[in-house]
């Protein structure tokens, strides 16, 4: 089927594909980039390199496909800097209907039936809604209300696969690639974001991630407000509480370290905590359904609630306040 396209929209193209062209690396990846970028827009079922080849050069389909098999396995181009220019193209024309609001965290999966793609293991796909044989790929998006944009996008390599040196050399991961968990990643992306002086945004995450204190503290570290899903049983110290200091020092052995709680110094879950925090809330910022999971969005306003997992007592709180409920 014949798809017109018009002049103007064509030239947008032709000029987005120019663009990254000056940042893959060498000239002779200008063709097969721009056959793959069409081979993405045409209307073929599969975006892989076979239909898409077939789709994009029907007379010499085998060539193209070994071209852009050739193109997409032995690419050598930096990722970090075609994000970037596609950060560079896109992001003018969506801040013309407004600014950034939100800085989305977000994983992805992709089902797989063997096990020689890279990264790929049994784990919870989104796409299934279940634990399959999958990849997953990290992401952060900026976005406001017309669109959203990634501005990093990583692979998520389990443990096994960094431990196992025979399929990393088959494969060809790198040698200085490690096990990082996926709200490492996350972290490592935002704090690449907010070094580079993207527009800033609310963080947002689901319960994945906003279980993770290291990431929302982090986050807060860095300036930056954030609404996480978390589960009913995260805790966090009341606003006005903290932990006991360590133990004094005895003058024998190690000095302690340990910050300690007791009875009355115990940390709150965060229905507890919203229900202190509640009844100077507006009504309309409260919503509530039945169900069985607790998300509280938390962001560093009005109630300063600090993490309560055991930290060193020198860190900085953390600041946490319970914004809105939901049990769903």
């Amino acid at each position: 089927m014949d798809h017109p396209i018009s002049t103007d929209s064509a030239s947008r193209f032709e000029a987005y594909v120019e663009g990254l062209v000056s940042v893959i690396g060498h000239a002779d990846r200008a063709r097969p980039l721009r056959d793959y970028c069409v081979g993405l827009m045409m209307p073929c079922e599969r975006k892989s390199v076979e239909p898409m080849a077939a789709v994009t050069a029907p007379e010499r389909t085998a060539a193209q496909h070994q071209s852009l098999l050739h193109f997409v396995g032995e690419g050598r181009w930096s990722d970090e800097k075609v994000l970037a220019k596609v950060r560079e193209m896109v992001l003018p024309e969506i801040v013309r209907h407004g600014q950034i609001e939100a800085w989305i965290i977000d994983d992805t999966g992709f089902p797989k039936q063997g096990r020689h793609s890279v990264g790929v293991a049994r784990q919870y796909c989104g796409q299934l809604g279940k634990q399959d044989n999958c990849q997953v790929a990290v992401s952060l998006s900026i976005a406001n209300r017309h669109a959203s944009l990634p501005v990093a996008y990583r692979l998520y390599l389990p443990e096994q696969w960094v431990a196992d040196d025979d399929r990393r050399r088959k494969t060809g991961v790198p040698e200085d690639i490690r096990f990082r968990t996926k709200p490492e990643i996350a972290l490592e992306q935002i704090r690449a974001a907010s070094a580079a002086g993207l527009p800033p945004g609310v963080v947002l995450m689901d319960a994945g991630y906003g279980c993770n204190t290291e990431l929302r503290s982090s986050i807060s570290a860095l300036g930056l407000t954030y609404v996480a899903g978390i589960l009913p049983n995260t805790t966090v110290w009341a606003p006005g509480m903290a932990p006991l200091h360590p133990k004094p020092w005895s003058g024998r052995g190690r000095p302690p370290k340990l910050i300690r709680r007791d009875r009355n110094h115990r940390p709150l879950s965060q229905a507890a905590c919203f229900g202190l925090a509640g009844q100077s809330l507006a009504q309309d910022r409260v919503a509530r359904r039945l169900g069985r999971t607790v998300v509280l969005a938390l962001c560093p306003v009005a109630y300063p609630c600090r993490p309560s997992r055991l930290q060193s007592y020198q860190e900085p709180p953390g600041r946490m306040a319970v914004d809105r409920v939901a049990e769903r």
